[in-house]
């Protein structure tokens, strides 16, 4: 089997565990059960701790204890809303349809000025590109889940959101070039590829899916891909260039998913 070769940060992995598998369990995951699948993926025992602390204080787990009394931890109810908005980006089972775009035209006062650069950064994670200053714009699909995300940072007040269509006067793959970097985004897709097709296609030359196996390989896909869709908004493919690596990229994943997720889960039964 072909071992990925990225590095995957060991708070990222527990927040990849948690939305592939954590979500699932009927109870707190125990300590002792998390250390033993990042275990799995390479994560020693004092880093999960670490990164678990880290995690609690932004409020994205919660102490709690099992059925049996042991010490664990669950998703608090931020985290969890997180991962719902996240779930219709990561698991896209096709490109999506044109349905027109989402405008966040901001103001803020200067004496909160700190605040716009809070703004800008997070427009930016949730994939809106800059149409103009203090104009950004982003697939009309992605406005319930920036309306949650400004909400929860109590952003709302400076923002008024507008849905509408491109008129002119560019042509509107143009205009698409000029408010998202696409030569960077097509990197991604470019990096993903590279790590995760020869991954597919070893598994594709395997008859057995052996638990550990799918587990290792899966969450280490899914913690690679989950971050794409955030770079990439899912532009619509008829405004990107004919080579677009992201068809290729998605194509990947979702068949990584197909192969490997619910047998990875019987290994993270195994340990639960």
């Amino acid at each position: 089997m072909i071992i990925v070769s990225e590095q995957h940060a060991p708070r990222s992995l527990i927040v990849t565990l948690y939305g592939a598998y954590g979500r699932s369990l009927p109870g707190p995951m125990p300590v002792a059960e998390l250390i033993r699948l990042l275990a799995a993926v390479g994560v020693d025992a004092p880093s999960v701790r670490s990164s678990v602390s880290r995690l609690k204080r932004r409020g994205l787990l919660l102490p709690a204890r099992t059925e049996a009394g042991a010490a664990g931890y669950e998703l608090s109810p931020e985290a969890l809303q997180l991962m719902e908005d996240g779930d219709r980006r990561i698991y896209a089972a096709a490109p999506p349809e044109d349905a027109g775009w989402v405008l966040a035209v901001f103001s803020v006062p200067e004496t909160e000025r700190q605040k716009r650069h809070v703004l800008r950064s997070r427009l930016s994670s949730l994939g809106f590109g800059t149409a103009a200053p203090g104009v950004w714009i982003a697939p009309a699909r992605l406005y319930e889940e920036t309306e949650h995300t400004l909400r929860r940072l109590r952003l709302d007040p400076y923002v008024d959101f507008f849905r509408g269509d491109h008129l002119g006067f560019a042509p509107t793959a143009e205009a698409v070039a000029r408010w998202w970097d696409l030569a960077s985004i097509a990197e991604e897709h470019i990096r993903f590829l590279d790590a995760h097709a020869p991954l597919l296609r070893a598994w594709e030359h395997r008859a057995d899916t052996p638990p550990r196996d799918a587990y290792r390989d899966y969450l280490r896909t899914l913690d690679s891909w989950r971050h794409l869709p955030y770079t990439d908004p899912g532009l619509p493919t008829d405004l990107l260039p004919a080579d677009w690596p992201g068809v290729r990229s998605a194509e990947v994943f979702r068949s990584l998913h197909e192969r490997l997720r619910d047998a990875g889960a019987e290994f993270a039964r195994q340990t639960a």
